[in-house]
């Protein structure tokens, strides 16, 4: 094979990737067909490359590829995708970007595009014979009461709640734990067609004002609105205050229970309908509201203008007395921690509400810095609050702790963090989620085990364990509610088969015995106790030991003849913990399917360092991870690579896109949800620059070479062995998704469809295909019936596919 700078491909690099690969390619390599492949499937050419060298950090090329499924589609029934001549020199090597002008979500092009798109796929959709019986199922299914966690605010306790197939939950309040509770907000009014949704809800320390959040058609942009509180009748009455052009905000009540602080941008330059625009995200704003004032008076009292990618987070100590500003980089999960003395703030003669007119940047001259005194002015370690008493003060933090632990310090005289003292350390094994102050010198302490809950009650003040609370199985603690000037907490627990319990416990009472508040019920008939959890443990390529849940019928035939799905997120610090899924059920039931849920690195189940070693120049990590899980489903006999898919949304999009192109001989089907796809402009759109802590940023040479090597994009290739083609691949987005945003499906689509229909000797008639929402964002939001109906839809188009039968009626 010749070597040269000339004619050495990405792809060519990539059969080198690594030593036993790359001897079976190179021996494809020398064959005239395959080299002449290589040839014209270049697309970016390596600006160095060293005779004989070894050293490669792209994956190898794909070798063999997918089964054919049970659709197929002739690749000239694909619309026809005008090719653009784009093409840019990035660190020395020529990118080709010929559906760049797909990154104008408003072009008439682009629209035609998404028609065009979404037309095929309802044709293919029609050919779906389960699609109308699954969505029955799945409808029956869902329908269902659904309850959150109580929590009290003043004298009255609210929760969330849903009747089974409403829209969007409903806030209902009571005055006690017995009392008939009344509707205290219904989102579900918000709009006619369920797309404008509650986002979150903040009430004043007193319980007489909440600040509440909507976003619509699934845009993070978000308005805020209040409401006063009838404390007698629970009754609740809009106010004139509206916010606008809020996203990624915090809300903190000064305990004054007379203004708010939140967070705000500059409008984009595409305002009237906001979540279509592409613009960054950047020069994130604090400011400080006074209810009843309209939006024009509120006071822009903090930005860091020197530094437009970083965020601002603000939160109002117990006691009222502190404002703790929490800045961050991107994602990361490190911070730097500020704080300011309340109490030494200015305040209005006439209404005693803070005047913070000295510190309003929007003023044209004489403004005065908001003072603050910088705690922590580093990113070194992440630092979230836990409790204060007075100017002691305790914090989680993962300063020379992966797996995070509890320190406390005295902010009058606070010394360099490293030597702050434990009141919880670090734990040998086990993760340290959160910890809740309550009344008294108690608090609620969650731990991750294996990826499990472990629930205990502590002393606040010498980190001694007081009671383990237990729980019913391997799950998750869910949600949990709880305050530092109350001895009550609730809590919820839900597992992969059990959709949840709430209960309620009084660490007032000595026994500090939890008791069952409330069961969560399904609508069906089907005996859930036939289901059952295993958690195994595989070995990924450099021996890494990764978790994985798998969820299927007691007794299973191992005989690989089950449908499975196979989930995966792998990134930002984020945990896969086990949690009760109605689409995942109904897939269980319909098909006879099981469920697996791998907990690859890059996430956080097992802290930081897990974390690091699936991100940055360790991303290919996550992608082996996911590889090496549905090679154990395989080899076990759960399933085959014609019975095998693969699903992931957002970052877990990335996932499996990059997963496909890498082994497209694992899996039968690949469901992409708003995924990122092009690795080299994610950094160019709306929040994207924030993505770069975890993925490295393209205008880096160094990190430019890693990312180039898995994007999606830029590595749709067809196998060198047959079957020359991808497995049957569904694309989803949203039209007004602002965070990951539709032009990275548009683009990763055109390609793959371009390669099937032009490539030489590729034998694709697995579906490419996609599915745009209308009105629906990244996820966040979407009423019951477009969840239904997409789910409806994606579980179908596999079922089909990889040749799984609809059950009748869902028997186990």
């Amino acid at each position: 094979m010749m070597r040269t700078r000339e004619s050495f491909s990405l792809a060519a690099v990539a059969i080198v990737a690594t030593a036993a690969m790359g001897f079976v390619l190179i021996k494809l390599g020398n064959r005239p067909a395959v080299k002449k492949y290589l040839q014209k499937t270049k697309l970016a050419v390596l600006p160095h490359l060293w005779s004989g060298a070894r050293r490669f950090t792209t994956p190898p090329l794909p070798v063999r590829g997918a089964p054919q499924g049970h659709i197929a589609l002739d690749p000239s029934e694909y619309p026809e995708v005008r090719r653009g001549d784009t093409v840019e020199t990035l660190h020395g090597v020529q990118i080709a970007d010929p559906y760049r002008w797909l990154e104008d979500p408003d072009s008439p092009e682009t629209v035609a595009f998404v028609e065009a798109q979404n037309a095929l796929t309802d044709s293919i959709l029609k050919r779906c014979a389960s699609r109308d019986r699954f969505k029955e199922l799945l409808t029956r299914l869902y329908n269902y009461p659904r309850f959150g966690c109580p929590f009290k605010r003043g004298s009255r306790y609210y929760y969330t709640h849903n009747s089974g197939l409403q829209a969007q939950n409903v806030i209902f309040t009571q005055s006690d734990l017995q009392a008939e509770p009344k509707v205290f907000l219904d989102p579900n009014k918000f709009s006619s067609d369920g797309t404008v949704a509650l986002d979150s809800f903040t009430f004043s320390e007193d319980g007489s004002l909440v600040a509440y959040s909507t976003g619509s058609g699934g845009s993070d942009w978000r308005k805020i609105e209040i409401m006063r509180v009838d404390k007698a009748t629970g009754e609740g009455r809009k106010l004139n205050d509206v916010l606008e052009y809020v996203k990624f905000s915090s809300i903190a009540w000064t305990h004054d229970n007379l203004g708010f602080f939140y967070n705000r941008y500059e409008p984009p330059s595409k305002s009237a309908e906001l979540g279509t625009e592409t613009d960054t995200n950047v020069d994130q704003q604090l400011w400080y509201h006074v209810v009843g004032t309209p939006q024009a008076n509120d006071k822009f009292v903090y930005a860091v203008p020197e530094h437009p990618d970083w965020f601002i987070s603000a939160e109002v100590t117990d006691d009222g007395r502190y404002l703790l500003l929490s800045l961050s980089a991107g994602c990361e999960p490190t911070n730097r921690l500020y704080y300011a003395d309340i109490s030494a703030l200015p305040r209005s003669t006439s209404t005693g509400a803070l005047d913070l007119t000295l510190y309003d940047r929007s003023a044209p001259v004489g403004v005065r810095a908001l003072p603050l005194t910088k705690l922590v002015d580093n990113f070194e370690a992440q630092w979230s609050y836990v409790a204060n008493e007075g100017t002691s003060f305790t914090f989680k933090t993962n300063l020379a702790a992966p797996r995070y632990r509890l320190v406390r310090t005295d902010i009058a005289a606070p010394g360099h963090p490293k030597t702050w003292p434990d009141v919880i350390p670090q734990h040998e094994k086990d993760l340290l989620q959160w910890a809740s102050a309550l009344k008294g010198d108690m608090m609620a302490v969650c731990w991750l085990r294996d990826v499990a809950s472990v629930l205990q009650l502590l002393s606040l003040g010498s980190g001694q364990l007081l009671k383990s609370i237990p729980l019913p199985g391997l799950g998750s603690v869910r949600s949990f509610s709880g305050r530092r000037t109350q001895s009550e907490m609730f809590f919820s627990y839900t597992d992969f088969t059990n959709p949840g319990s709430i209960y309620r416990l009084d660490t007032a009472d000595e026994r500090l015995e939890p008791e069952l508040f409330r069961k969560t019920e399904l609508n069906v008939k089907e005996d859930l106790t036939q289901l059952e959890t295993k958690q195994v443990f595989v070995e990924s390529k450099d021996g890494t030991k990764v978790p994985m849940f798998i969820v299927g019928k007691k007794g299973l035939q191992l005989d690989g003849s089950n449908p499975t799905l196979l989930y995966g997120y792998g990134g930002f610090n984020i945990s896969l913990e086990p949690g009760f899924s109605v689409t995942r059920l109904c897939w269980m039931l319909a098909y006879g399917g099981v469920y697996a849920v791998a907990n690859l690195r890059g996430g956080g189940e097992y802290g930081i360092t897990w974390r690091d070693a699936g991100s940055l120049h360790n991303k290919q990590n996550v992608f082996d991870d996911f590889i090496a899980s549905a090679e154990y489903l395989i080899h076990t006999g759960y399933t085959t690579p014609a019975k095998l898919v693969t699903q992931g949304g957002s970052n877990g999009g990335l996932l499996v896109a990059a997963c496909a192109n890498q082994r497209p001989d694992l899996f039968g089907a690949v469901i992409a949800q708003v995924g990122v796809m092009d690795m080299l402009r994610f950094h160019k759109f709306t929040i994207g620059h924030a993505w770069v802590t975890d993925y490295g940023s393209p205008d880096s040479a160094r990190d430019f070479q890693y990312l180039l090597a898995y994007s999606p994009l830029h590595n749709v290739r067809m196998p060198l062995q047959e079957p020359r083609q991808y497995p049957a691949m569904l694309l989803t987005t949203g039209d007004h998704d602002d965070r990951v945003v539709p032009l990275h499906t548009h683009k990763l689509l055109a390609t793959l469809q371009h390669i099937a229909a032009t490539a030489e000797g590729n034998e694709q008639l697995n579906p490419l295909v996609a599915r745009v929402e209308v009105r629906a964002g990244h996820g966040a939001g979407k009423p019951t019936d477009k969840i239904i109906a997409e789910a409806a839809d994606i579980y179908a188009f596999v079922a089909e596919v990889i040749g799984a039968k609809c059950r009748q009626g869902g028997q186990i």
